[in-house]
């Protein structure tokens, strides 16, 4: 039995050892959190800039994680991507930047264009937090704000199932081929609800991330929820690996089933016996 925490509410790591049991991902679950100005940062993180001398995205702060298993405090100066400093409030949203210069080009064909595209990413206010916190679920030593699961689509559809157990209803997530780290967690923490996550180019360049993966997060608030609901949709029949249906009779082209012709064919009459074979075997001696 998964390990509790205060007032019945699970722990990190016991959330952890119910994605890993029910869902099965190929890299860690992680757990985030915004860490506001001033606040300590736990013990056992490493910043990139001072620690392992890079900058990095936040995109590649996940695969860091969820690929070695480290815990990363990242801020302004740990940055590499502008874009990501801007949705964090790290740095100030400037006219440059709102008109869309940065998308025009590439993701869209007008500035015009990409600044509805900007307008409509998620962010934080400017300087409401100082840091953002990444560790594997399993080992953090601090409170999430959000849980990200890096997965298959069959085993992201199995977290959706989870996520809904006990409310029911849809998951309305949005997508834009780029950002997906405001995706996961700034718009999962201003919603409070679970996302789909489609990974950006970015994260596919920076972050690794491949072809097969998709993303799902959810807010701490609701892991027990997920716990729950992973139990549940479990007992129900909902399960990953995907149990295919095997038993039925399957099909073959006509020369194989002209060889089990063949083979009745050869057989005796039903109440014959032995009595055919034994009328060939005399007439071949």
């Amino acid at each position: 039995m998964p390990e509790m925490g205060p007032a019945g509410s699970v722990t990190p790591a016991a959330v952890n050892e119910e994605i890993e049991k029910f869902v099965r991902p190929q890299t860690f679950p992680l757990a985030i959190r915004m860490a506001k100005p001033g606040e300590p940062l736990p013990d056992r993180v490493r910043s990139p800039a001072t620690d392992m001398g890079i900058r990095v995205a936040i995109c590649q702060t996940f695969s860091i994680a969820r690929r070695y298993g480290w815990g990363l405090a990242v801020g302004r100066d740990d940055l590499s991507c502008p874009l990501a400093k801007t949705a964090f409030g790290f740095e100030a949203v400037l006219p440059y930047y709102a008109e869309g210069n940065l998308a025009c080009g590439m993701y869209t064909e007008t500035p015009e264009a990409g600044a509805r595209t900007e307008a409509e990413v998620p962010k934080f206010p400017l300087g409401e937090y100082e840091r953002i916190i990444v560790a594997p679920l399993g080992r953090t030593s601090f409170e999430p704000h959000v849980v990200l699961v890096y997965a298959n689509a069959a085993q992201v559809m199995r977290l959706v199932a989870a996520a809904l157990y006990r409310q029911g209803g849809r998951i309305h997530s949005s997508f834009s081929a780029r950002l997906d780290c405001a995706d996961a967690v700034i718009e999962t923490m201003r919603t409070g609800r679970p996302q789909v996550i489609l990974p950006c180019y970015g994260d596919r360049i920076y972050g690794q991330t491949e072809d097969h993966e998709m993303a799902f997060t959810i807010p701490w608030g609701q892991a027990g929820d997920l716990v729950a609901g992973l139990r549940g949709t479990h007992q129900g029949g909902v399960r990953y690996p995907i149990p295919a249906w095997l038993r039925y009779t399957g099909d073959f082209p006509e020369k194989y089933r002209r060889l089990d012709a063949l083979w009745d064919e050869e057989r005796p009459p039903a109440g014959a016996g032995g009595a055919g074979n034994r009328r060939r075997g005399e007439q071949g001696s």
